[in-house]
Parts: structure tokens; sequence; C-alpha cells
């Protein structure tokens, strides 16, 4: 009997022991998963934050009618959009996330080179790729989903303040529009 009781208590500090042990090497691996989660959202953020400093110094350049401004801030989100990893991404985001940033690059690239009627053209649907974009990779920030309903039979943008300043007239008609969504 004095066996048994021994021989069960060995088992039963052999089980313990293993236990814990499992639940330490369990506790590291997943240390290191949510290390490795961070580590990827917080390079997702990275990428879609810059994306989204470039195009609001893009729309200010066009509030102030400022071409040669817009010139330098379209060719820097241009490079920033050729720049962006999707990678991190699940295989349906890096798709439409391609499919997007191929769009915004080519209107990012027109407004390069354009003078300041067909950079507010390009701005459009470039403004309608970076809201698509920010569906789908999420904002840390508010930006505010903003409506002009007298450029070219209505057109939004992104800003990041309720204030509306319309860089689609610019001075002509600063404050035309309203905010329309708030995102976040």
């Amino acid at each position: 009997m004095k066996k048994v009781r021994v021989t069960t208590a060995i088992m039963a500090i052999a089980f313990v022991s293993l236990t814990v042990m499992s639940f330490t090497d369990f506790n590291e691996e997943n240390k290191e998963n949510v290390s490795q989660r961070t580590m990827i959202a917080e390079a997702q953020q990275s990428n879609a934050k810059q994306v989204v400093a470039d195009y609001m110094t893009l729309k200010d350049a066009l509030v102030a009618t400022d071409e040669k401004a817009a010139t330098r801030a379209a060719k820097k989100l241009e490079s920033t959009l050729k720049n962006f990893n999707v990678s991190s991404y699940t295989p349906t985001q890096q798709k439409e996330l391609k499919d997007i940033i191929k769009d915004a690059t080519d209107h990012a690239e027109h407004i390069g080179k354009s003078e300041i009627v067909h950079q507010r053209e390009q701005f459009k649907m470039l403004s309608k790729n970076i809201t698509d974009m920010v569906a789908l990779t999420g904002t840390d920030t508010i930006l505010y989903k903003q409506y002009c309903p007298m450029y070219d039979g209505g057109s939004v943008w992104l800003s990041m303040s309720k204030d509306v300043e319309n860089p689609y007239y610019g001075r002509k008609m600063l404050n035309c529009g309203k905010v329309q969504k708030e995102i976040n």
C-alpha cells in the first residue's frame, strides 16, 4: 500500500510538472504570437498613416490653390503608394488593396504632372481610392468624409478637421460643403 501511495505521489508530481512546463511553453509561444501580431499591426498602421498624411498634404495644397505644392505632394503620395506593403493583410484584403493602390498611384501620378484644374479632377477619383483604402486598413485618428454638392455633380474628400475647406474650389468657394460622415 505504501508503494502505491509513493507511486501515485510520484505520478502526480510528474503530471503537475509536465502541466506547468507545457503551460510555460504555451505562454512563451503565445507571447511570441502576440508580439508578431503587434508588429504586423504597427507596420500596417505605419503604411496607412503615411498614405493618409501624404493625401492630407495634397488636399491642403489644393485648398490653397497651390499647383506647385500639389505637384510635390502628389509625387510624394505616389512614392508612398508604390512602397505600400500589403503582405501583412489577408489574401482578400491584399487583392483589394493592390487594386486600390494601382488606381490611386495612377491618379497621384497624373496630379504630379498636371495643372490645377486637372489636379482637382484627378483628386476626386483619388479621394475615392483613399476612402476605400481607409475602409480596409482602418485609422487610429478621426477622419471626416466631406462633400461638396457643386463640384462635378457632387464630390467627396477626406479631412482631419470638421471645418470644411474645399479642395475643389479653393479660395473661390472655400467653405462649400458639409461633413458627410465621421470615420474612426
